[in-house]
């Protein structure tokens, strides 16, 4: 039985404002923004993935503890997105993000400078922290200053930025890292994300539909959090970005351990070419918002998912050009689910959409944290068959979640026009 969304609080929302309308300037300053941000904080989130295997020999670590560099920066990310969620409901969107990507900025810049292993585990985390004020506040800020008639259009284009993001990243880090070592390419995408930082703080447009809410305390924020995890439509959506993206990241940690180790034996710049298949992400997330008018939500993450699975079971082949296209396909499929399902909760939820989004973002970034990392121990033990085999199930099982809570009825009207 479907619960009922949160007791109102006080809104951060302009009633009288109706958003940005598509091809306004507005819009585009918004959109080019949010990219950029997306930029810089994918690309620094992830910035070590690429050179995971040279991290690992330099700092003689084993392949899970070197992804401890990533699961510890999204741990950071994930304990934070519900407190900046609650900080961007009084200060503002736009203050609460340009607060987090400057300082993220900041430490991403003293990485390379870590002088012993726990160091660096330390400094991830806090970069993770700071770039917890970004994800689910850029969701709530589109949903108040776009129209709603373009809200999912505008969501899957950010989610389209992150790609770019985090490719660019990668494909900084990996040519680096092999010429230089892992500080040089660390040095690299901090240096990109500080440009994509300023390129943020620049354009994104002063907020219009946004208000100052009150405080709502300890059991006010209790209560707000607990209404959106009793809804069980919510609920089925933070599972999905709990699994998946554990598997996502899963997937990409280690890829690269099979791809330089026999038979394959690549080096650290070709490699690195693998996350080319972002591009995929950055088609899909915005295709698949797309297609929402048509096919509904539900059957668009549906889809989603079986693409991903799909493509997962082309990378069990030997031979190379195989898993590069299955990683393609896995990569379009998992960002058309995502891109769906983080728009999704904005829609839904009736109040509190921050704290909804934000919620949502602490299940995508646990599920990175904690699988991402133990997919390592798998891997490590039984091979990329058991690994592949074991987030192909996570997908049937997203898939099943999805598609028992979100039957075809179940669509309200509001969430077709956000969708539009």
């Amino acid at each position: 039985m479907q619960q009922s969304s949160p007791r109102p609080v006080p809104q951060a929302s302009n009633e009288g404002w109706d958003g940005h309308p598509k091809g306004s300037t507005g819009y585009g300053r918004i959109i080019l923004g949010l990219a950029f941000a997306g930029v810089a904080t994918f690309a620094q989130l992830y910035s070590t993935q690429a050179v995971l295997p040279i991290l690992a020999s330099d700092l003689k670590v084993t392949a899970a503890e070197a992804a401890l560099t990533i699961s510890l920066a999204t741990v950071g990310l994930a304990v934070t997105v519900i407190p900046w969620s609650f900080l961007a409901d009084r200060i503002g969107r736009v203050k609460a993000m340009a607060w987090g990507i400057s300082v993220a900025t900041v430490l991403g810049l003293l990485v390379p400078l870590a002088t012993s292993f726990p160091v660096l585990l330390g400094l991830r985390l806090l970069e993770g922290m700071a770039l917890g004020g970004i994800p689910a506040i850029a969701i709530a800020y589109l949903n108040e200053e776009v129209t709603k008639a373009h809200t999912a259009l505008a969501a899957g284009s950010y989610v389209a930025g992150t790609t770019l993001g985090g490719l660019a990243g990668r494909l900084v880090a990996g040519p680096a890292g092999e010429l230089w070592g892992w500080r040089a390419a660390a040095l690299a995408v901090s240096v990109l994300a500080t440009l994509a930082a300023v390129a943020f703080l620049v354009l994104v447009p002063r907020a219009q539909g946004f208000t100052a809410a009150k405080a709502p305390g300890l059991r006010g924020a209790a209560r707000n959090l607990g209404g959106h995890v009793r809804n069980i439509r919510l609920l089925a959506l933070y599972i999905q970005a709990f699994l998946m993206m554990g598997g996502f990241v899963a997937v990409y940690n280690y890829l690269g351990f099979r791809l330089s180790g026999a038979p394959f034996g690549l080096p650290a710049t070709v490699v690195s070419l693998m996350f080319l298949a972002y591009l995929s992400g950055t088609f899909t997330s915005r295709w698949a918002a797309g297609l929402t008018m048509r096919f509904g939500r539900r059957n668009v993450l549906l889809a989603g998912l079986a693409l991903s699975t799909a493509g997962l079971a082309l990378t069990l082949a030997p031979a190379l050009p195989l898993i590069l296209a299955g990683l393609v396909v896995f990569t379009g499929g998992f960002f058309a689910a995502h891109s769906i399902g983080a728009g999704w909760t904005g829609a839904i939820a009736s109040a509190g959409r921050a704290q909804a989004a934000s919620l949502y973002n602490l299940a995508y970034y646990l599920g990175s944290s904690i699988i991402g990392w133990a997919g390592g121990l798998l891997f490590q033990s039984f091979g990329w068959s058991a690994l592949a085999a074991a987030v192909m199930i996570l997908a049937c099982l997203t898939a099943v979640t999805v598609a028992v809570v979100h039957p075809r009825e179940a669509a309200q009207p509001g969430e077709a026009g956000a969708a539009a």
